[in-house]
């Protein structure tokens, strides 16, 4: 496994990164934690621990609560495992009829942001979070009301570090010029399939711009600022590994072909060729593998040992496009 360091702090992340959002179940109201779950849960920590993650990615949403509450009795049935392990969780987001009648919608004010890290942590039986991220834009967010809360939950130990996802680069500045702190990571949709982010500097000064909305100046900032970037969702959710084949236009279609030819050519699974292609551009990018399954987290390991030429990353890319290079 290949490590970062998590930009302003003395983290070291591993590459890749292991998303818990399919742990605990379903997303229906009211289920239980079954003993399955637990050892679903127990073999999917042990699987990426063997492989080297030391990054977890949570939400405070994930399967309502139980991908945290499954994680964390993993946590308190291992003495010692939290020290080994970076954990990041979101919060931000409330649904529909959380209480009943209310509708859904994001929530950044100073109570819901403390409220939701105890209750995180209380699920996840750990006494701090080393990362919080706010999960989507909140638009009636007051940056002072953020900033207080952050100020609490930091010095109360809570929470070491923060970050925000699927937030633009001018949201990231309004609420970074209310911090004392450099905000530490920005957690965005980004795969060969939804390639905003590297659209939006070759579409520049054409005669057609194909400036994907928000991204424009997202990688500059960035890598600027010291802003770590972690995709979601980087094989598509599934699209570019098989999944829902009848979603995709005719580039997206030529491009799964040509990734599974291009895998197939190297002996590995098609995630590795999706997950190479972010690994490869030097914006040093996270992905946050989607799966709770051991077998396919292997598989999007072999990422690390592809190394995509210039020429290969532009051939995907164009086939992704659906267009040639301008």
């Amino acid at each position: 496994m290949q490590f970062l360091p998590l930009p302003h702090t003395s983290l070291k992340v591993s590459r890749l990164c292991a998303g818990c959002m399919g742990l605990g179940g379903g997303w229906e109201a009211g289920a239980v934690l079954t003993p399955a779950l637990e050892k679903e849960a127990r073999a999917f920590v042990e699987a990426a621990l063997s492989l080297g993650i030391n990054f977890f990615d949570h939400a405070d949403i994930y399967t309502r609560g139980r991908a945290e509450e499954v994680f964390g009795r993993v946590l308190r049935d291992c003495p010692g495992l939290r020290e080994r392990l970076v954990i990041q969780s979101k919060c931000g987001i409330l649904f529909a009829d959380t209480p009943p009648g209310t509708p859904h919608r994001f929530d950044f004010s100073h109570g819901h942001i403390t409220r939701s890290v105890d209750a995180i942590l209380e699920r996840l039986h750990t006494g701090y979070l080393d990362v919080l991220l706010l999960h989507r834009p909140d638009a009636l967010m007051e940056p002072e009301e953020v900033a207080r809360a952050f100020a609490e939950l930091r010095q109360s130990g809570k929470v070491r570090h923060f970050g925000v996802s699927n937030h633009n680069h001018h949201q990231v500045a309004l609420l970074q010029s209310f911090l004392p702190e450099p905000l530490v990571a920005n957690q965005l949709e980004m795969s060969l399939l939804h390639h905003g982010f590297a659209e939006a500097g070759i579409s520049f000064n054409q005669a057609a711009p194909g400036y994907p909305d928000g991204w424009e100046g997202m990688l500059e900032y960035s890598r600027l600022k010291g802003l770590s970037l972690q995709a979601w969702s980087p094989l598509a959710h599934g699209a570019l590994v098989g999944a829902n084949p009848g979603r995709l236009t005719e580039a997206g279609r030529k491009t799964v072909e040509l990734v599974r030819q291009m895998a197939a050519a190297r002996g590995v699974a098609p995630e590795a060729i999706a997950l190479a292609w972010l690994l490869r551009h030097p914006s040093g990018i996270v992905p946050v593998l989607g799966t709770s399954k051991p077998g396919r987290l292997a598989a999007c390991a072999k990422a690390l040992d592809v190394q995509l030429s210039r020429e290969d990353w532009y051939r995907l890319f164009e086939s992704a496009r659906g267009a040639e290079m301008p």
